[in-house]
């Protein structure tokens, strides 16, 4: 059994032996199906999670020379100070080689980052025989950045900037998301030092948009989840506007689309389509058409669904 505090000494059942691995990985999220502020709260912003077939793996070799700790790629630079972190809290000093390997694109909103760094502790815990919970990686990534909720499975309502779970919403039926990519890249931190203009009645929206999608995801109503991130993609026009945000909501509508979800502090945005329709296929190649012509550019992500939980 293992044990260890939160914040204090991890306690490996044995001292780490070189050359232990371990392997674990985290999907990525497009972008959020609502991200704001809510009313009378201390900390008040949060997201909720969509996620995506999308993966970040990582693996952790240990060394015995605690001098030795390396990160491939080299520019993982978040994701090697997390290992630095842990292996601080551990009793004896060891070091190690952490190599990640992900299909999420960085810097367009699709928590890549997030995904690098849980899979990372995750990973890391496999390889000392340390129980990496929840809680304990969530103290470790607020000392390094906002994050996305994709340490818990299904839809999921986060405190993004304290790194804290607000609510587990629930699992939907898997949906396409057909993307498009205005380019470029945005930092995560830098995008959450932006004052947030948001009025009381702001909050009280963004409330209100919280409880109708909770709502939406326990009934499975794909439309109404459609709904409410198309008015969250809206909101965020005031932070971070997306050209594309106009014209691809009339080809949502055009193509019977469920609506419009985006990535608030990234550079994508999608319309979702229901894979059940039997119009599917129709839509799905209208849609693709419409994106490429638009932006010049379209990629088809795959929404997860976790049928566990219901």
């Amino acid at each position: 059994m293992t044990t260890g505090t939160e914040q204090g000494v991890l306690c490996a059942p044995r001292r780490p032996q070189a050359g232990a691995v371990g392997v674990s990985s985290a999907y990525g999220t497009f972008g959020e199906l609502l991200q704001g502020a809510l009313p009378d709260r201390a900390e008040g912003d949060f997201l909720v999670t969509l996620p995506i077939a999308r993966w970040a793996t990582a693996t952790f070799r240990t060394s015995d020379d605690p001098a030795t700790l390396e990160v491939v790629p080299r520019h993982k630079k978040k994701a090697l100070r997390l290992v630095s972190m842990i292996l601080a809290d551990l009793p004896s000093p060891v070091g190690g080689r952490l190599t990640i390997d992900s299909t999420l694109p960085e810097g367009k909103g699709l928590a890549s980052s997030s995904a690098d760094l849980v899979a990372t502790a995750r990973a890391v815990g496999n390889a000392l025989g340390v129980a990496m919970p929840p809680r304990r990686i969530e103290v470790y990534l607020a000392r390094i950045e906002p994050t996305d909720g994709v340490l818990y499975p299904g839809i999921v309502a986060f405190q993004h900037r304290s790194v804290r779970l607000l609510a587990r919403l629930g699992s939907l039926p898997p949906m396409a998301v057909v993307s498009v990519d205005e380019g470029g890249a945005v930092d995560t931190v830098d995008f959450n030092r932006i004052p947030k203009p948001f009025t009381a009645a702001h909050k009280s929206e963004y409330a209100d948009l919280l409880e109708r999608l909770s709502d939406a995801v326990a009934h499975h109503d794909l439309a109404a989840v459609g709904a409410v991130a198309t008015r969250s993609a809206q909101l965020n026009q005031m932070l971070r506007h997306k050209w594309a945000l106009a014209p691809l909501l009339d080809v949502c509508r055009d193509a019977g689309g469920l609506g419009i979800v985006t990535s608030h502090s990234g550079t994508t945005l999608g319309i979702l389509l229901d894979p059940a329709d039997p119009a599917y296929p129709h839509r799905l190649a209208a849609t693709a058409q419409a994106c490429e012509e638009l932006t010049g550019n379209v990629t088809v992500y795959r929404t997860l669904s976790f049928p566990e939980m219901g």
